[in-house]
């Protein structure tokens, strides 16, 4: 079936889905590490952005005319986390929970270089306002461009340029202040949490074996 061919059958449809989800799980998993701190979490929102994104499927086909659904995907986790923040009224208990964990995926480089560094970055982007911080996590843990980014938080390009270049200028602030002995540690290349199911404990997550369940 062609890309942009809407899928005819059940069976075109959960074809489609699985080539999605096989191609965004760790986008997926990455954003909702990054956004709630801990690996268990994570697996819950994810599950749970797959399983939304999987009832409303067919509709975002034909309202995506052909554009690619990781910015729709992404808003989903968005949205997730944030009602996951309140209805249980806590930010994470603990920053990012280790960071030995932390991977570089595809070709990317290292965010920061060494672990101690890491650190100070990621607990930095936890101490920004939520929009600032929704749009670093987007662009240097998935490596989405700005376009994305706005799709994703509902945003024009220009806003979203402005509002990167803001988190960015406030981050490089951040991290400045502890290290003011040493050298600053400055952003790099997207950078993300290991693959969900690979090496962290508990994982529940498996590409191969997940259902979906019954469409609404």
């Amino acid at each position: 079936m062609a890309e942009d061919e809407l899928p005819k059958t059940k069976a075109e449809v959960d074809a489609r889905f699985t080539e999605l989800y096989r191609t965004h799980l760790r986008d997926v998993y990455s954003y909702s590490y990054y956004r709630v701190g801990n690996h268990h979490d994570a697996e819950d929102l994810t599950e749970q952005t797959f399983l939304q994104a999987y009832r409303h499927f067919e509709r975002a086909l034909r309202e995506a005319n052909g554009r690619p659904l990781r910015p729709w995907l992404i808003r989903i986790a968005h949205n997730l986390a944030a009602n996951f923040y309140r209805d249980r009224a806590r930010k994470p208990e603990s920053g990012i929970e280790d960071a030995d964990m932390i991977s570089a995926p595809h070709t990317t480089e290292s965010l920061v270089e060494g672990r101690e560094q890491l650190k100070v970055i990621l607990d930095g982007v936890q101490q920004l306002p939520d929009d600032r911080r929704e749009a670093l996590i987007m662009r240097f843990a998935l490596g989405m461009d700005n376009r994305e980014i706005a799709r994703a938080l509902g945003r024009t390009d220009g806003a979203t340029k402005v509002l990167l270049h803001r988190a960015i200028r406030q981050l490089e602030g951040m991290v400045s202040e502890p290290a003011a002995v040493s050298e600053p540690a400055a952003l790099s290349e997207p950078a993300a949490v290991s693959e969900p199911g690979a090496d962290s404990a508990g994982a529940r997550i498996n590409p191969g074996t997940v259902d979906f369940g019954a469409r609404e």
